[in-house]
């Protein structure tokens, strides 16, 4: 496809803005950004913004570090309320997002840029995101079940229209006319990809937008995501005065899924290697099982919001 560079009449202004939500976690944010900064154009340039979300210190070595790189700060807690912060002080008619926790393969915001560039007035675009693994000769537990099961971008957009915002890019005139990504209180990703759906925005997938996260380290913070969708989940259950009965049945429909997954991480081609497939099921059984009983429990306990799991959380 060829990209239309006509709306761009002054070089001084940068292709595309890359903002980056951070909170708390400056070694990885070093990694990404040398991965975006990494990263080639055909012509142009493009401008980086990262967007400290409060964190017990400001990265202030980091920003030392990378004086190219423009660092804002947005005391109210959210990623999604930082990458706003960023929105707002790019200058950028292209907008693109990666988490600090992420890498960015070689040609990920060449790509995005070739997606939206076209129609920056319309398009929405999601990219792929890939588990970073220690050994891919022998994964753990965690890098097999997240390797096929977190992160399924292209499923969300196909099936769920939205696309997780730690790969998600866009023109700035649509970000301006769907509307800011919201609060902590909420999934973000999926409230903003409704909004953008009920507006008539059509988010794609583009598979050579690639950028890789790291596993989970310990079952803990796996449970500390899981508890932070389902509150997220329980929030809208309720708010859509759905009855007590559905949210029985989705319990079940985990529960019923557990072989039904199994499979998938048996033949998947994203895992080789009997040993990890096995320890992956195993991860899968357990994770399963306790996201039914923390379902109940949470469906008997005072409503919390999801954003109560968030600072703790990966």
């Amino acid at each position: 496809m060829q990209t239309d560079t006509s709306r761009q009449v002054d070089p001084a202004v940068p292709r595309a803005a890359v903002i980056i939500p951070h909170y708390q976690m400056p070694k990885s944010l070093r990694i990404c950004l040398d991965s975006v900064l990494g990263q080639q154009l055909d012509h142009g340039r493009f401008e980086v913004i990262v967007v400290d979300n409060n964190s017990r210190e400001f990265p202030a070595d980091v920003a030392a570090a990378y004086p190219a790189v423009r660092f804002l700060a947005e005391p109210r807690p959210g990623p999604g309320l930082a990458r706003n912060t960023g929105v707002a002080a790019a200058s950028a008619p292209l907008l693109a997002f990666i988490d600090a926790d992420c890498r960015a393969e070689a040609g990920w915001l060449q790509a995005a840029i070739d997606a939206v560039e076209p129609d920056p007035d319309r398009n929405v675009v999601g990219g792929d995101v890939r588990i970073d693994v220690g050994d891919p000769r022998r994964l753990t537990a965690l890098e097999a079940y997240e390797a096929v099961f977190a992160y399924r971008q292209q499923m969300y957009i196909a099936t769920k229209n939205f696309s997780g915002t730690g790969n998600l890019a866009m023109g700035a005139a649509v970000h301006v006319a769907v509307g800011p990504f919201a609060g902590i209180d909420i999934a973000e990703d999926m409230d903003w990809g409704a909004r953008a759906t009920a507006a008539g925005y059509r988010i794609r997938y583009v598979e050579a937008m690639r950028i890789y996260h790291p596993a989970r380290t310990t079952f803990a913070e796996l449970q500390r995501k899981w508890q932070r969708h389902i509150a997220h989940d329980l929030v809208a259950h309720r708010t859509a005065g759905r009855p007590a009965w559905r949210w029985t049945v989705q319990r079940l429909v985990v529960l019923a899924s557990i072989p039904v997954h199994a499979v998938k991480l048996l033949t998947s081609d994203r895992l080789a290697g009997l040993g990890s497939r096995l320890r992956g099921i195993g991860l899968l059984v357990r994770i399963r099982l306790w996201r039914v009983a923390e379902m109940a429990r949470a469906a008997a306990a005072p409503e919390v919001s999801g954003g109560s799991y968030w600072t703790t959380a990966p």
